[in-house]
């Protein structure tokens, strides 16, 4: 495979790049996230039929085959706390096991600037070698983000109030305008912080705010567009899955762990996506680093 880690990329050149390294490195990529993700989902499931929730469609109802299928998704889920326990339970494993697996996969991606090759199990034994700066560096992060969600709603409601008290035709245009920018204002800080995870695993830099912050300088749009991308990449592919498979399974478990196991494919094309943005900024920040000690040596 042709390794174009070791030099700064355009904006197509990483999106090129993040395909072919998913496809070369799939089978070891997808086995991590199935060891560490996958048992959760399986537990999932268990938990759902143990609360009585049919593996597969129930189509013994009155009606036309295809009338039962639309009336399903007119027919609300009952919920109880049972359900929303588990719901709980696993998210809080998701919480743990997801971290070490985009960190597996980050080292992965990283290990072939160098040409090396590392086992599955070798990933994962120094993702978790990383385990509690990238959970510490998570949080702090997690608590910014909840920060500057609150912000933006409460600037954007209030600004958007004083408008429609003067004038309703004003007040919409403006709550628009609002929106958008306080949406993109957001997306900018949250986008500079983002790599702290690459410089937490990495760079064994903790938390890595201050030098994501760093590394985004002049690349953020560039990034926040990367970022749309795949989010508009994945959320296709996770659409046109449950969407069609939905109309044979219903609510069913089956439809739930399809969903489930499709969302390790996306969530490998991100992280490796993701793993491929943050060493193309650390290869330009590297570079420029050199540059300026290059240009202090001659200087002096």
């Amino acid at each position: 495979m042709n390794n174009r880690l070791n030099e700064p990329k355009s904006f197509g050149e990483i999106l090129d790049h993040t395909f072919r390294i998913s496809k070369y490195k799939f089978k070891d990529f997808f086995i991590i996230l199935l060891c560490l993700v996958g048992p959760v989902y399986l537990l999932e499931a268990i938990m759902q039929l143990a609360s009585g929730r049919s593996f597969f469609r129930d189509l013994s109802g009155e009606g036309s085959w295809i009338d039962q299928i639309a009336n399903s998704f007119l027919t609300e889920e009952n919920t109880s706390l049972a359900s929303d326990l588990n719901m709980g339970f696993t998210f809080l494993i998701l919480l743990i096991t997801y971290p070490i697996a985009q960190a597996a996969i980050l080292i992965g991606v990283n290990q072939l600037k160098f040409k090396e090759e590392k086992t599955v199990g070798t990933l994962i034994k120094m993702a978790l070698g990383r385990f509690f700066p990238m959970v510490g560096s998570t949080i702090l992060f997690t608590i910014i983000a909840f920060a500057i969600l609150v912000a933006v709603i409460f600037i954007g409601t209030f600004s958007t109030a004083i408008f429609f008290m003067s004038d309703l035709f004003i007040g919409i245009i403006f709550s628009i305008l609002i929106f958008f920018g306080l949406l993109l204002l957001g997306g900018y800080f949250l986008t500079r912080l983002s790599f702290y995870f690459g410089s937490s695993v990495i760079d064994k830099s903790s938390p890595g705010l201050g030098r994501s912050w760093s590394l985004t300088s002049g690349q953020t749009f560039k990034m926040i567009g990367l970022y749309l991308i795949f989010f508009m990449i994945t959320s296709a592919i996770s659409f046109a899955i449950e969407g069609s498979f939905s109309l044979f399974l219903g609510n069913s478990v089956l439809l739930g762990l399809i969903v489930s196991f499709t969302s390790l494919f996306t969530t490998l094309i991100m992280a490796v996506g993701y793993s491929v943005m943050y060493l193309d900024l650390k290869v330009r920040h590297d570079a420029d680093d050199l540059k300026e000690m290059i240009d202090e040596y001659n200087t002096n």
